[in-house]
């Protein structure tokens, strides 16, 4: 398909079908590779250090993710304007851009730092349920992960950095052993201690060693760096006129993520949160497939919005139809033997009080899923301040709700709550999104039927039967879904290149 207009040199290497293969893969990769160690490793953790070390463990896991996002925008908005430096042959701008970016995400770090060591004994003490005899551990830990978060956001800046620079693989191959020391790193100091000191640091240790690695790989991608350490306050607007509105959802969306964790741990137990964030970390790795494609679709998203709403059209709609065929499958199963497979995994206790947080988090995860595209296309075309407009009327109204169900269901209940809010969301982006593309109205039901047959499968799936019903209806249901994705979903051209062993790379190329 030919562009309508013609795009810098840099947007149509971003649009290419050949780039975007190779960075899903790059993507999958880097966030599928822990799993292989998060699997044995968390039954290991929890029976060696017990249900409420884990707990802890798990809101520390969330505290590192979640500030690795709270930079600001910057991370994103130093992707865009290096790449379009890159693009436009201005290359003596590049390291302003580096250095103000760096040092306004260090300073965040700081300050963020300072806040939360201030208020970690307030959560030890009396926000967080953590029982007396570990809550001097527990504080300790917290203060090792307040020095750490300056690391964790500068991390963030230098990945943006190599991002525009097209090197995937050497962000990759920090993500892979960072991601794998995550589970791998607390196991290891088992033999020696089950406190959460020494546990916690070696996570910190493991962040600042990628840090540096990440650095070094800078320095090598744009050798001029050191030479000109510049901080310009021109280029500090355009990264915060830029970042403004995203700095919104990277604040308020991981803050909906983790709510329900802190609000679990406050109002029920430090167990409970346990039990309710294994499955929790279980099925939202589902979002690995819609996050690498999301990845590599952004940037395509945003070139090809600018210069042809057509391919921008045709890349929605195959975006949202390959993220479909990818989890579907998946979350069936994971629905259908719930009980049995977190009895497999982690034993018959955590199966007993998980198995139907698992099911209700497997139907949102199906919908968060399916919304990463249209969240992607709508900050892609420049508007950042609808996504973040929504985050913010979102946040109130899902805290009152998970509050509600916690109190009255337990863990099952911020499951539910969690699950309606993610089928909010993805209704609205995709409304906001096909009045960006400029779509009739009439086309949205190209997406209702498909939706609403999964759901209802999934539904059925999450019913209790025997093991011999169990395993009859998910065949079944599998083998309908694969003919119906053959004579239905997919068009004569996928087939075309299904038979040819080429699906992937050809139907990337193809739009």
């Amino acid at each position: 398909m030919r562009e309508t207009a013609p795009a810098p040199n840099h947007n149509e290497h971003l649009t290419s079908g050949r780039l975007l293969a190779r960075n899903v893969f790059w993507h999958l990769l880097g966030t599928a590779a822990p799993l292989l160690v998060a699997v044995p490793a968390v039954p290991r953790l929890i029976h060696a250090m017990g249900t409420d070390r884990f707990g802890v463990l798990t809101l520390a896991w969330v505290v590192i993710g979640y500030f690795s996002l709270f930079d600001f925008g910057f991370g994103r908005a130093l992707t865009k304007l290096v790449a379009e430096k890159l693009g436009a042959r201005q290359n003596e701008d590049v390291p302003g851009l580096f250095w103000t970016s760096l040092t306004l995400m260090l300073v965040f770090g700081c300050v963020g730092s300072v806040v939360m060591a201030a208020l970690s004994p307030w959560m030890v003490h009396s926000v967080l349920r953590i029982p007396v005899e570990i809550q001097r551990e527990t504080l300790r830990a917290f203060y090792v992960l307040a020095a750490s978060l300056p690391v964790v956001i500068t991390t963030t800046a230098l990945r943006g950095f190599l991002e525009a620079y097209q090197r995937f693989g050497l962000s990759t191959a920090v993500r892979i052993p960072l991601g794998v020391f995550t589970f791998a790193g607390p196991f290891l100091v088992l033999p020696f201690s089950v406190s959460l000191l020494p546990i916690v640091g070696v996570l910190a240790v493991a962040r600042l060693a990628a840090c540096l690695a990440l650095w070094q790989f800078c320095l090598h991608s744009h050798p001029g760096l050191l030479g000109q350490m510049t901080i310009r306050r021109d280029l500090a607007v355009s990264l915060f006129r830029f970042g403004g509105w995203m700095t919104v959802s990277n604040i308020v969306s991981p803050l909906m993520a983790s709510l329900d964790r802190f609000l679990i741990g406050s109002l029920l137990s430090i167990s409970a949160v346990a039990y309710y964030a294994t499955p929790s970390e279980v099925i939202t790795r589902l979002l690995i497939v819609p996050l690498a494609i999301v990845g590599v679709l952004f940037p395509a998203f945003s070139s090809g919005f600018a210069y042809d709403k057509t391919r921008t059209k045709l890349l929605f709609v195959r975006g949202v139809k390959y993220t479909f065929l990818a989890v579907f499958p998946f979350l069936l199963v994971l629905i259908v033997f719930a009980r049995e497979g977190l009895t497999l995994w982690v034993g018959q206790d955590f199966a007993q009080h998980s198995a139907v947080v698992l099911q209700w988090l497997a139907i949102g995860v199906f919908f968060n899923a399916l919304a990463q595209i249209p969240f992607a296309l709508v900050q892609g075309s420049g508007r950042p301040d609808i996504t973040g407009t929504m985050h913010l009327a979102e946040l109130p109204a899902y805290a009152v709700l998970l509050g509600m169900l916690v109190r009255r269901e337990g863990i099952e209940g911020a499951a539910q709550a969690w699950t309606v809010r993610v089928v909010v969301d993805a209704i609205l982006l995709f409304g906001v999104s096909y009045r960006i593309l400029g779509a009739e109205p009439h086309k949205l039901y190209r997406f209702v039927a498909p939706i609403a047959s999964a759901l209802l499968l999934l539904t059925l799936g999450s019913i209790p039967m025997s093991i011999y019903m169990k395993v009859s209806f998910t065949a079944l249901t599998l083998f309908t879904f694969g003919l119906i994705t053959w004579f239905a979903l997919l068009d004569p051209a996928e087939r075309l290149y299904a038979r040819t062993r080429s699906f992937r790379e050809k139907a990337l190329q193809d739009v």
